[in-house]
Order: C-alpha cells, then structure tokens, then sequence
C-alpha cells in the first residue's frame, strides 16, 4: 500500500490522469450536447470519434497531408457520418435511435478493424511528427521552469486548453435562441414542433456538432497513444462518457471536466492497490468501484456534483 501511496505523490501520475481526463472530457462536452441539451440516447460516440481519428491518421501517415490541415477535414467527415446515421434513425423513438447508434457504433470499429485501407489490428502510425517536434519546443520553453522533463506536460496543456475553448462556447450556445431551441425539444419536442421549430434539423445539428468534438477527443487521444488502433472505440469508451455526465450533471459544461477528472482518478488510482487478485478479477473490482461511486451519487444527489434538476428530462 505505501508503493501504491508513493506512486500518487508523483506528478507523472497525476500528467498522466490529467490529460486522459481532459481528453474524455472533450468526448464527452459532444455528449452533453446530444443528451444533457437536446435529449438524444447517442451510443455512437465511439463510432463518431473512430471515423475523425481514422480520417485524420490516414491522411496524415498514407497520404501526406499537413498534420493540422487534416483535423477540419477528419472533423468534417464525423460530422457527415453523423447526419447520415442521424437522417433515418432520429425519426425513430428515443429507445430505438439508441439502438441505432449502438450499431453504427460496432460497424464503424468492424470496419476499421478488417478494412485492409485501414491497417486493421495492426492501426495507423507515423502521424505525429509534427506534434512531437511542437512538443519539443514547448518542453524547452518550459525548461526554465523545471518542467522540461515532463514529456506529456504539452499534451496535456494542449488538452485543457481546447477544452477551455469549448465549454465556454458550448455553455454560451446554450443560452443563444438555437441552444433554447434544443432544450425545448428536449422538454416537449410536440411543443417545439408546434411553434414551427423543425426538430430533425436541430437534432441533426446537435447530433453533427457532438461527432465533430468526438473527432476532436479522437485526434488528443492518438497522440497520447501514439498509434490508432480499433479497440481504443469500443462502446464501452461512450458509456465512460455516459459515467462523467451523470459525476458532473446534465447540462453543466464545468460538470464535465470535474466528472471526467474524478472519474480516472478513481479509475487510474485503483490500478496502483496490490491486492491477491488475477488480473480479470482486478480488472472487474475496478469497474464495480466506479459502478458503486456512480449508485450513492445518484442516490444522495440525483442531478449530479453541479448538475440542476431542472435539466433532469428525458425526451418521450
């Protein structure tokens, strides 16, 4: 136990919760979106932020592309996946649009797993040049500080910063006559329809902007890796997202980072605890950790840590 207390005095441990925090923070700033807004069970989170990770390690490693011209176009192609999903599933019910996007989920992390364009299990290299020699530069301007040591420390800047850019945004969305429109479908969609608001757009709308901050957590998460590979997109990833959103609280961006945040913390914590168990068992314990953190939350604060029950409604 005091090994596994040293290792959380260590800043490296701490970079490291950080930055992943920050990334599933922004994956799940799209969720936010798409359910705590506009009241939309998206499971295909996953599925969205595969195809802008993909598009973008491909272009960069197979066809040469600039490493930051290829993000708005990665972007762009999540967004278009999205409203080609969304077009014949939003028409359906809540429950079934979820089934829906589950599958597109899968299919997405088939293709990239048996697509020969693809690599397949074999995923995407050399995509991130550009990104290490900006992290060199940034690793010596910090060197007169003492942190030139600390090689993540750039990707995680880099993280919060974007994310420091979106929330804002996305909070200051919410309350423009567009963001009003989306929690009124969320609340009423008969209502809003009946006051001419065309629903399908809106929700194409917010369902195209939630897979373009998945491509976005897509490209932060790759560069942590360092390589694309499939079952970084398993639907487990989404439900992560779904955990951070009831920590934090429907519908509060500030919500999110503080829900991501103690969500790996628990969960990169717990791997440091030495106990008799076999790695499946661990695993699992882990896992049935977070599950009893997330029922007494829910018990003792329903709406979550800075959550409003007001913005507790599910769309019928």
């Amino acid at each position: 136990m005091s090994a596994a207390l040293a290792s959380l005095l260590l800043p490296d441990f701490w970079i490291g919760v950080a930055t992943i925090a920050g990334i599933y923070a922004i994956f799940t700033l799209g969720l936010q979106l798409s359910f705590g807004l506009t009241g939309m069970l998206n499971f295909g989170q996953a599925g969205f932020m595969a195809i802008g990770t993909y598009a973008m390690g491909l272009l960069v490693a197979d066809y040469g592309w600039p490493f930051w011209a290829s993000l708005p176009v990665a972007g762009l192609l999540a967004m278009a996946a999205a409203v080609l999903v969304g077009l014949p599933s939003l028409r359906l019910r809540a429950d079934y649009f979820a089934i829906a996007t589950v599958a597109f989920a899968e299919i997405a992390r088939y293709v990239a797993q048996n697509a020969g364009f693809t690599g397949g299990n074999q995923g995407v290299l050399g995509f991130d040049s550009a990104w290490l020699d900006l992290s060199d530069r940034i690793l010596a301007a910090l060197e007169p500080l003492g942190l030139g040591t600390r090689l993540d420390l750039p990707l995680l800047l880099a993280v919060w910063a974007c994310f420091a850019v979106l929330a804002p945004a996305l909070a200051l969305a919410k309350r423009t006559p567009w963001g009003r429109v989306l929690r009124a479908i969320r609340e009423d969609e008969d209502a809003a329809a009946a006051l001419g608001k065309n629903v399908l757009a809106f929700r194409l709308q917010a369902l195209a902007l939630s897979a373009l901050l998945a491509a976005v957590a897509g490209w932060f998460l790759a560069l942590q890796v360092t390589f694309i590979y499939p079952s970084e997109f398993e639907p487990m990833f989404t439900f992560f997202g779904y955990a951070i959103l009831v920590l934090g609280g429907l519908g509060s961006f500030a919500g999110v980072a503080l829900g991501s945040l103690l969500l790996w913390v628990v969960l990169e914590g717990t791997r440091l605890l030495d106990l008799p168990l076999s790695a499946e068992q661990f695993a699992a314990l882990r896992f049935v950790i977070v599950g009893l953190i997330l029922v007494l939350l829910t018990s003792l604060r329903p709406q979550g840590l800075l959550g409003r029950r007001q913005e507790m409604v599910l769309r019928r």
